[in-house]
């Protein structure tokens, strides 16, 4: 596992030992009051990522942590946000920064038509999901369908493996429209499928060994308890549990690693990134409430920081714009070694901001 050590605080450091039963008391219900009086010990800052001239940011929904603790990875929708990629099938959607926000390289082209999720196992191969296919492109005219699949590749971008059918499809066993993808430390890969929180669209959680074979699949569209609408972002915490951002229903739910639910929690909001550090600080991203998403209109959007032992919320990272009609503030969410928070946002903003906590 890589080294991040970013700051505790004095709650969150408390929050660690814990007993297990505190979990449920603060994991809330659908109804409950909103987690928005929070403190922002933050600064943010814009245009920290240097692109070559010749490339504007486009959507960036997901963003990860090189093995260093420092680099960071991001995958990037070729310029814009919807076809890009198809449109411009030569241009490099996975991208390397270092510490100082300078690219390093990139790849990644004609294999993504929508990247959506990212992760960077412990040997520091770069998976990324993506969240669409050319047949829901009225305006590809491609020879070859592709799309609907989760991708490996090494660190200098040679392409490794492919998770599911190329081009996918809602009857396929897997995949339609992949969110996210997580590395276990034993290398075991889980994938969330569903990007549409429509009644009847695909929308649940497979587990793969670490050579790609599927081992089984749990979940279905639903409201329910281990149900799902939009299972959008994924994270691990130190006791191997699965953090499992459930979008559409404004809730995170916990699993083990072999499907069974252990806890719901609403604390956190309608999150679309969630990312877990070493020392159990859970970072998640509500890009989609007040104005974007009224059923979840009362919550403040932003980026909630707090202990994934305890479920406690300890800060909040408002949207700057928060009567912004697009997803202004973060998507995608992690945090480096030191503590800064990076946030990966779709538009009409994109690009990527850093958050970082001054010293004292």
């Amino acid at each position: 596992m890589m080294s991040k050590k970013p700051f505790i605080s004095t709650l969150c450091a408390a929050a660690l030992v814990l007993p297990a039963a505190a979990f449920a008391q603060v994991g809330g219900s659908p109804d409950m009051d909103p987690v928005n009086d929070l403190p922002n010990p933050y600064i943010t800052q814009s245009g920290f990522f240097k692109l070559p001239a010749d490339r504007p940011w486009g959507s960036s929904s997901t963003v990860e942590i090189h093995p260093d603790g420092e680099s960071v990875w991001v995958a990037e929708r070729c310029g814009a946000n919807a076809n890009a990629c198809i449109q411009n099938p030569d241009v490099n959607p996975i991208m390397l920064f270092d510490k100082d926000g300078n690219l390093v390289r990139s790849f990644g082209a004609g294999y993504i038509t929508w990247p959506h999720g990212i992760e960077v196992d412990h040997e520091g191969n770069v998976w990324v999901a993506d969240a669409r296919g050319t047949d829901q492109y009225n305006d590809y005219d491609g020879d070859e369908e592709y799309g609907h699949q989760v991708h490996k590749f090494s660190p200098t971008g040679v392409h490794l493996m492919s998770l599911g059918k190329k081009g996918g499809g809602q009857n396929e066993e897997y995949f339609y429209t992949p969110n996210d993808v997580l590395v276990a430390p034993d290398g075991s890969i889980f994938v969330g499928e569903g990007h549409s929180s429509a009644e009847g669209t695909p929308n649940r959680m497979h587990k793969f060994d670490a050579d790609g074979n599927h081992l089984f699949s749990w979940g279905e569209w639903g409201m329910g308890p281990g149900q799902f609408r939009q299972p959008h972002g994924l994270a691990m915490d130190s006791k191997g549990r699965l953090f499992v951002a459930d979008r559409g229903n404004n809730r995170i739910q916990i699993f083990d690693q072999e499907g069974n639910l252990l806890d719901i929690w609403y604390q956190f909001s309608r999150n679309s990134g969630i990312f877990i550090d070493d020392n159990d600080v859970l970072y998640a991203a509500d890009s989609e409430s007040g104005s974007v998403n009224p059923d979840n209109g009362h919550w403040t959007r932003g980026i909630r920081v707090g202990s994934a032992i305890t479920g406690n919320v300890e800060f909040l990272i408002p949207d700057p714009q928060p009567d912004c009609r697009g997803t202004c503030t973060a998507e995608g969410v992690v945090a480096d070694k030191h503590g800064n928070i990076f946030g990966a946002e779709v538009g009409p903003v994109g690009g990527i901001k850093r958050y970082v906590r001054p010293v004292k």
